[in-house]
């Protein structure tokens, strides 16, 4: 399917208020907790740059039960024309795709639901001619099966691809910059995924700055990524820098606080 917008065009988000519970979210290192206020002020923050972007944000409550819920990217994945329910690959968050599915029932006619595995929407990048799969430690390959059949019916074509090892998601490690430029590691460029796209590679030792998130005519940007946005700058990129640096305590990263979507 051929969108009438290019896939960084957006002007609905969803995201969901930061539970007091976050401190005990999921991480893969030995980060100390991170302080409930400043990840309050953090996502203020993000929502107000997406408004300011041009995208109307609906705000859901927090979830005290579900301490990464605010990550309401990985239990669902959005499209003009349709929402997938996914399936988180941790039994501790399987339960968030339950609760935001009525949410997603009532702003899309569609809704689709993966029939096995487990897929995360951090491991998914949604590229101009497919929407890339990661394979991953959340995301395996029964799961991505699944998720390119659901993307069959809606007429959108799934590509599996890998994420790099001891590497989150495979968004942790790129984003689209524009139709036919990716921001991304050096390790994951190495891998040949993004041949056919131009690329900028994230200095060595900033590969965190590699999640940004282009939104119209910005692109959000983690601060202290002073090469990252030397290159940006360069290549003529409007940027918005945001201080994300307490909730990335607990793996965060810019594309996965909201779903967004052009209706």
């Amino acid at each position: 399917m051929t969108s009438a917008f290019s896939v960084y065009e957006f002007d609905s988000a969803i995201v969901r208020k930061p539970s007091r519970s976050v401190a005990k979210g999921l991480r893969a290192g030995g980060q100390d907790d991170p302080r409930y206020d400043v990840v309050v002020d953090e996502h203020t923050a993000y929502v107000s740059a997406l408004q300011e972007a041009g995208v109307a944000v609906q705000t859901l409550d927090a979830l005290e039960e579900f301490p990464d819920s605010i990550f309401v990217e990985d239990p669902a994945l959005v499209f003009p024309e349709a929402a997938i329910l996914l399936r988180p690959g941790i039994g501790s968050r399987e339960a968030e795709t339950a609760a935001i599915a009525p949410v997603l029932r009532e702003r899309f006619e569609t809704v689709l639901e993966l029939d096995g595995g487990f897929v995360d929407g951090g491991d998914i990048l949604n590229a101009p001619d497919s929407v890339m799969i990661g394979l991953s430690a959340r995301t395996d390959l029964e799961g991505a099966n699944a998720l390119m059949a659901c993307l069959e019916k809606i007429g959108r074509k799934g590509e599996v691809v890998r994420t790099p090892e001891n590497v989150l998601h495979f968004k942790s490690d790129c984003s689209l910059m524009d139709d036919t430029t990716v921001l991304t590691t050096q390790r994951l460029s190495a891998s040949g995924v993004f041949k056919d796209f131009a690329q900028i590679i994230v200095p060595e030792g900033e590969e965190g700055a590699a999640n940004a998130l282009r939104v119209n005519d910005r692109v959000f940007l983690g601060t202290g990524f002073l090469g990252t946005n030397a290159l940006l700058e360069r290549a003529g990129y409007s940027l918005v820098p945001l201080n994300t640096s307490e909730i990335a305590k607990v793996d965060a990263g810019l594309s996965c606080m909201s779903l967004r979507w052009h209706s």
